[in-house]
């Protein structure tokens, strides 16, 4: 009796062990993005095409031409190349899984390639928003401290500030991945986005998301809110010192070289505050209506904002025509 006993005990642990590890562990993700709408899919799959190969086009011809014209080796060249290759590696790490998904209908993604997907994503967004601070910084230099701008902004100190946006951006996005994948997944997997987005990750957990929801406040205000501020006191100064100039020319120019950078920063800025400042009571109402709306908002700030990039500078800059023109006329050497 006792040997039963103790054997049945054991089979019962050996059970909750079974199931503890069923319970937890995921292989695989489903990202559902525009399944419910399969007539759109098709539309949706030759919409992003278009855009990705636009990303790639008009991105790599801005790294190009900042890179083999002598004219655009200026720090906010630089900063422009390096907005340029992010673009394109951001959109490379989710794009041509999500055209995949819509066109073959395979909507599964690996747990480790959601965890690639949820890095390069993270990482890549909080690179831009501290890239955007330096460009503002730069433009703050180069229109209100313009004799001591060659000093301030020397080659040294542009590199090095675009090194420590790559870096921190890497360093964030690898503590909130590893933050949010070692959490256990209880049998739900459906991620209801094109990409393994972080806050539609986190939704499926079992588990106590406190730590997460701390460390992503911590976050924001280190990547969102201190860029932010730095971008608007930049362009306070900016503006107050534009509307001092006597020259009308002189206003005109200064405004040229920093409207194409305010552009790209509130198309940015206002893409992420209106995807995740929505009313909490907007969800509990129609939520499959605003789970659409959502998908639609963040393929918006995926793919539209990157291919928007370098047409803003492009139309918006005379310095930048004038390079892809002069590549673009260049004749082979013989």
């Amino acid at each position: 009796m006792n040997i039963f006993y103790i054997r049945s005990s054991l089979d019962i642990l050996k059970a909750d062990d079974m199931d503890k590890i069923n319970r937890t562990f995921a292989s695989e993700f489903l990202l559902l993005g525009l399944s419910g709408y399969p007539k759109l899919e098709i539309i949706y799959f030759v919409l992003i095409l278009i855009m990705y190969l636009l990303i790639l086009t008009g991105n790599g011809v801005l790294i190009i031409a900042s890179t083999f014209d002598s004219r655009l080796h200026t720090p906010m060249y630089f900063f422009l190349g390096n907005l340029s290759f992010l673009d394109i590696c951001y959109t490379s790490s989710s794009v041509p899984s999500t055209l995949v998904s819509l066109i073959s209908k395979k909507r599964n993604i690996s747990f480790s390639g959601c965890a690639v997907q949820m890095f390069f994503g993270f990482a890549m967004g909080s690179t831009e928003c501290l890239l955007l601070g330096m460009m503002a910084f730069d433009r703050y230099v180069a229109i209100c401290s313009p004799l001591r701008y060659p000093v301030i902004m020397s080659k040294v100190v542009y590199v090095l500030m675009a090194s420590v946006s790559w870096l921190s951006g890497g360093i964030n996005s690898i503590v909130q991945t590893s933050l949010a994948m070692r959490l256990p997944f209880c049998g739900n997997n459906i991620i209801h986005h094109f990409t393994c987005e972080i806050l539609a990750v986190l939704k499926l957990a079992c588990a106590d998301i406190s730590l997460n929801i701390i460390t992503m406040v911590i976050s924001n205000m280190a990547f969102l809110v201190l860029p932010l501020l730095v971008i608007f006191f930049s362009y306070v100064f900016i503006l107050y010192t534009i509307l001092r100039m006597n020259s009308a020319t002189g206003r005109r120019k200064a405004f040229s070289t920093c409207s194409a950078h305010l552009t790209v920063v509130i198309i940015f800025y206002g893409t992420i505050f209106f995807m995740y400042a929505k009313p909490k009571s907007q969800e509990l109402h129609g939520e499959d209506k605003f789970q659409t709306s959502d998908k639609l908002i963040s393929l918006f700030y995926g793919v539209v904002t990157p291919m928007l990039n370098p047409i803003i500078y492009s139309l918006r800059n005379k310095d930048v025509k004038a390079a892809v023109k002069y590549l673009l006329n260049r004749k082979p050497i013989q």
